[in-house]
């Protein structure tokens, strides 16, 4: 329902089909005007940045037929742009979330203890350690200390 009036699914996909359409003619009009009109100082003067005695932004002639489509169009391309992000985006938040089914989950099982295994650490003898006195079992003895370096 929009507006209390039911828009069926095939009549807005093909609103959409064609205000794309209109949209990529528009692109295309608005790119050939745009290069087919010339710049504001164009001679020879210009390629080297001069402009006499002209303002900053060039002399302000007459609206050309060119500047005019230029202007209609950019306006089109703007207008079209807009609907179609409109048009995209709005079934987007029909779905279903995460947060709407929490309740419904199930919840995770309880984690086991810890295994007693131990893990071997490198260059240290894969035998396992002496008793210790005092030693429970689950504790391994300290490693010996390292060697002396050698003297020369």
């Amino acid at each position: 329902m929009t507006g209390g009036i039911r828009v069926s699914y095939t009549n807005y996909l093909a609103m959409y089909y064609l205000l794309l359409i209109v949209h990529v003619i528009v692109c295309v009009f608005l790119i050939i005007v745009v290069l087919l009109q010339s710049g504001k100082a164009a001679d020879l003067a210009g390629a080297f940045g001069g402009m006499g005695s002209q303002t900053a932004f060039g002399p302000r002639g007459s609206a050309t037929l060119l500047s005019k489509a230029t202007t209609i169009s950019a306006v089109l391309f703007m207008v079209t742009s807009l609907s179609l992000s409109i048009m995209a985006t709005r079934n987007a938040g029909l779905g279903s979330t995460v947060l709407e089914g929490g309740a419904t989950t199930k919840s995770a099982p309880a984690k086991s203890a810890p295994s007693k295994t131990t893990v071997p650490i490198p260059g240290q003898p894969a035998a396992p350690a002496p008793a210790v006195p005092g030693n429970t079992g689950n504790v391994p003895a300290p490693a010996p200390p390292p060697p002396a370096p050698a003297k020369k």
